[in-house]
């Protein structure tokens, strides 16, 4: 079992920047793979936002390349997402989340946070 507490989420103008963070714990954390962080798109599962690898590697949607950024604390088994140029399109709920079993770009998370909301007014 992982369990993950989001921090970090609230509202901020377009163009401002937000930096979200996340804490792992819990017996499981020795097994995770990646990291990361996801939010809901309508009628489709959670879009995969920004994770990364224990290793370094990251992905990131389109819609957020050359603005977001996530970096990962190992030692601390903390992820974050920092959140610049913000739009309006960006407004959601964040969802940190950790693969355990095996990580891939579509594959499913194994533990979700519970959620971080973020508002960006124009």
């Amino acid at each position: 079992q992982v369990h993950l507490v989001e921090s970090g989420g609230g509202l901020v103008q377009a163009g401002g920047s937000l930096r979200l963070s996340c804490a792992a714990s819990g017996p499981a954390t020795a097994r995770i793979r990646a990291m990361g962080w996801y939010r809901p798109v309508p009628g489709k599962p959670r879009e995969l936002v920004a994770t990364m690898t224990n290793r370094g590697s990251t992905d990131y949607a389109d819609s957020v390349k050359g603005r977001f950024t996530v970096s990962r604390d190992n030692a601390k088994n903390m992820v974050y997402l920092q959140m610049d140029n913000l739009k309006p399109e960006d407004t959601n709920v964040y969802y940190c989340a950790v693969h355990t079993e095996a990580y891939g770009k579509y594959f499913s998370p194994d533990f979700w946070g519970r959620g971080t909301q973020v508002t960006v007014s124009s």
